[in-house]
């Protein structure tokens, strides 16, 4: 098993003023040769949008987009018809495939929104776009690792699913509690984002927006230190 420490520290970040985010990868102006991606993971940003304002309409193809609010409300619109507003315990997914344009706001006036935003390649090009969105029971994943988003052709009943070998899970952990994350498909690689909290994972001893990257394993141990939630991006290689 090899692991390496994201810290949170080593982010990029830009404040835009209606917008504070952070990139664990490349993104915008922010490039780091050796951060460029994950395997297929290729866009992780914290993002924190200021009542009233959000991203105006753009473009997107080829990529699976998820979008999972931690606090706040965030409002989609896209070129297929879709208005909708999620807030925490919910997840969004866009395939964007041979094309799509959308946008994103702050369905608040006043409060700030914060929320997670994740691209992912997907395994083929030229794929027809699809928009789809799920609550999630937030018991479900006390001591327990929830799934949120699974490949297409091999689902999690209950999840959301994407065009890649990739799962999305997520565990809430008590203070001294350990949980097992077995990978589903062998070979592939996970990044451990520490939403809040602090736990060892595999050796390594992460805080809150740490990010731990997993290879070269088949399961993996995450022990708390503190009181957790804990996102885990399983993920191909290429």
């Amino acid at each position: 098993m090899k692991t390496e420490l994201h810290p949170a520290s080593g982010r990029g970040h830009a404040n835009h003023g209606w917008l504070d985010t952070y990139h664990n990868f490349s993104f915008a102006d922010y490039f780091n040769p050796v951060r460029e991606s994950f395997g297929a993971l290729r866009v992780l940003n914290d993002d924190i949008i200021l009542g009233g304002t959000g991203f105006g309409e753009h473009p997107h193809n080829n990529m699976e987009i998820i979008s999972i609010p931690l606090s706040g409300e965030l409002e989609h619109r896209d070129s297929m018809g879709h208005v909708e507003v999620i807030s925490p315990g919910m997840v969004q997914v866009m395939s964007a495939g041979t094309g799509i344009r959308h946008s994103e706001y702050n369905h608040s006036k006043d409060k700030p929104t914060n929320f997670l935003q994740i691209w992912i390649y997907t395994r083929t090009r030229g794929l027809i776009p699809r928009y789809d969105q799920k609550s999630f029971d937030p018991a479900d994943c006390i001591n327990k690792i929830q799934n949120l988003v699974s490949p297409d052709d091999k689902p999690v009943q209950g999840s959301l699913w994407i065009h890649q070998d990739g799962w999305i899970s997520i565990t809430r952990l008590p203070s001294g509690s350990e949980i097992e994350y077995n990978l589903f498909k062998p070979g592939n690689l996970a990044f451990v984002f520490m939403i809040n909290g602090k736990a060892g994972i595999s050796g390594q001893v992460a805080g809150k927006r740490d990010a731990v990257g997993v290879s070269d394993a088949n399961s993996f141990t995450i022990s708390s230190i503190a009181e957790s939630e804990v996102l885990i991006i399983e993920i191909p290689e290429n």
